[in-house]
Order: structure tokens, then sequence, then C-alpha cells
């Protein structure tokens, strides 16, 4: 019979030891000595940061195929919107310079706005076919619906306004158009606020990631833009003496848009890169340069009809650059990979913190 050697006969069961050369070399079980490669406990690292790329290079995400249209849209929509309240409010205190700018901008701003959707469309039939249905967690839907209720009553106000300039009308037609020119501009007033709102909710409905991202606060940044804008055509077309409500919601659009925009940024995470960076981030610079520059002129031009013009004139084109900037911003989200998987990543991550916290 074969006896084995005095080492292998004194290794202890279970626990690794063994002896060699004398020494006794001990590993407990499931505890054995460091793996090659370790540094400070950790794994090394076998595998590279992964890259955001996407098969064969294309985006997770498609981008919108919206052009110049939409951004205009959605700019002369939150005019229109706003300067259907400032004319409300102008009328109810006898403002009639402030009164006739806003109901003419709100007209000329819906009808081009209106126009611009149906370029975008294609046809005009796609907007009407739209109205076949009445969707309530649609966005779209609940957009085509608002702007079907708003853009005649903004057309009325707004003709009860041109009549007053027009030569040999017939006085029924004259009398007529101011009778429903108020009731038409107060419910213009009344859907205002949604209409300059609701593409805001419009963009943070779709998997476009800086839009997406956005959804919190994009709203309120598209309403105070609005107020901005709406509040600055009323500074450039009103009389010195009407321009004080203006003045008022131009100075306080302003603040929100800023304050909102800031807070938006700080939300969005990585999404609020493509703000930043490009043909956005240069639209969105010149945005916040152009509506504090234009509240404070606002401000100051209570006595000066030329400072209050200037400073309109800069809302109105810091609110273009506003739109046109979330605009391009989150058609480039749309074609860089990590602005969706990163996030994505690290919404799990977070859900998984909070299970294993239960």
């Amino acid at each position: 019979m074969t006896t084995l050697p005095e080492d292998l006969t004194k290794a202890t069961a279970g626990t690794g030891s063994r002896r060699s050369g004398g020494v006794e070399v001990r590993a407990e079980k499931g505890r054995g000595a460091p793996r090659r490669g370790r540094r400070g406990g950790g794994e090394r690292k076998m595998v590279p940061d992964a890259t955001f790329t996407s098969y064969y290079g294309r985006p997770v995400v498609k981008a919108s195929p919206w052009a110049a249209d939409i951004p205009a849209y959605l700019f002369l929509g939150g005019v229109a919107g706003g300067s259907s309240v400032l004319a409300a409010g102008a009328e109810l205190t006898g403002r009639n310079s402030l009164r006739r700018v806003g109901r003419l901008g709100a007209l000329v701003g819906i009808s081009v706005s209106f126009a611009a959707l149906v370029h975008d469309l294609g046809r005009p039939m796609r907007f009407v076919n739209m109205l076949r249905v009445a969707k309530h967690t649609s966005p779209m839907s609940v957009g085509t619906w608002i702007l079907t209720g708003y853009g005649p009553l903004a057309g009325l106000a707004g003709a009860a306004e041109i009549v007053k300039f027009v030569p040999n009308l017939p006085p029924a037609v004259t009398k007529l158009a101011a009778v429903a020119g108020r009731p038409a501009g107060w419910g213009a007033a009344l859907l205002g606020p949604a209409v300059a709102s609701y593409t805001a909710v419009l963009l943070a409905d779709t998997a476009t990631p800086s839009w997406h991202e956005a959804y919190r606060e994009l709203p309120f940044v598209f309403v105070g833009s609005a107020a901005a804008a709406s509040g600055g055509l009323g500074l450039l077309g009103s009389s010195l003496a009407d321009s004080g409500p203006a003045r008022r919601l131009a100075f306080g659009g302003a603040a929100v848009e800023l304050v909102a925009e800031q807070l938006m940024e700080s939300s969005m995470g990585l999404t609020a890169e493509p703000l930043h960076q490009g043909t956005a981030g240069r639209l969105m610079r010149a945005s916040k340069i152009l509506t504090v520059a234009g509240a404070l002129a606002a401000a100051a031009g209570y006595r000066s009809r030329a400072l209050s013009a200037a400073g309109g004139a800069a809302l109105l084109l810091g609110s273009v650059c506003t739109r046109f900037g979330v605009f391009h911003a989150g058609q480039q989200s749309a074609k860089d990979p990590k602005y969706t998987v990163v996030p994505q990543r690290e919404r799990l991550k977070a859900a998984g913190r909070q299970e294993a916290d239960r």
C-alpha cells in the first residue's frame, strides 16, 4: 500500500491549509489570497469604458422632422396669447391704444402662426383631420382644439379694430363688429394662456432628450417668454400714457423666463448641455442678454417713448431666440446617443437604490 507524503497528510480539511517547505500556508475557504491584478481590494478593469455609439452610428432617438416653421409657430402663438390677455385688461381700464395693439397683435400672431403650422404639415386638410379626434391625454389633440377655439375669437376681436379704419362701410357692419369685438376679446383672453403654454407640453411629451427632461419648467419658460414678448409689443405700439400694463407684463414675464430657465437647466442634468453648445448655445446666450436689456429698458423707459420702444423690440427678439434656441437644443440632443443612454442609466440606478433602501 502506498503511503502519502507527510505534507499532504497534514492538510486541514475545509481550510485549504497545506505545508510547503515546512511552513504552513493557510487559505481559508472562500477567502483565498488576493487575486492577481487587485489594487486596494478592487478588481482591475478588464473592459474599457463604454463609448456612446449606436448601431451603425445611428442615433438612439430619431430627431423630429420639423424645420424653422415650428419654432416660428411657437413664438408667434405665444405672442398672440399674451397679447389677447393684455388687450382685455386694456379694454377694462380704458387704454384704447394698448387694446388696439393687443388685438391686432393677437390677430396677426395667430394667423401667421397657423400658416407656419399648416406649411409644416404640408396640406391644410391634415390640420382638419386632427379635429376628427378629441383626446385629452394627447397634447397635440388638445392643442389643436385650443387653436380652433382661440383663432376665430382673436380674429373677430382684431376685425373689430380694423373696421374702424375702413371707410364707407355700412353702419350695420361697424355696429356688429363693435358689439361682437368685446366678448370675442374676452374669450380670446381666457384661452390666451393655454395658447402660450401648450406648445411647451407638446415638446416635452416627445422622446427628444433635451425637451423631455425639461418638462417641469419648460411651460413656465414659454409663458414667461410669451408675456415678455407681448408686453414688448405693447410698448412698441401703444402710447406712453397707456403703456403701464404692458411695461409691468414685460418686466414680470422677463423675470419669470430668466428664473425658470435657470431652474430648468439645473434640473435637466446632462441633457442641458445642448443649450450651451453650437447654434442653440448662441441663441440662448443672445436670448438672456436681450431679455435682461429689454426688461431694464422697459422699466426705465416710463418717461421715454424711444427707450420703451427699444426695450420692447429687445424683448421680442429675446423671445424669438428662446424658442429657436430650445428647438435647436432638442434637435441636437436627439442626434447624440449619450443624451438618451446616460439619463436612462441614472434613473435605473436611482430606482435600484430606492428599492434597496426599502
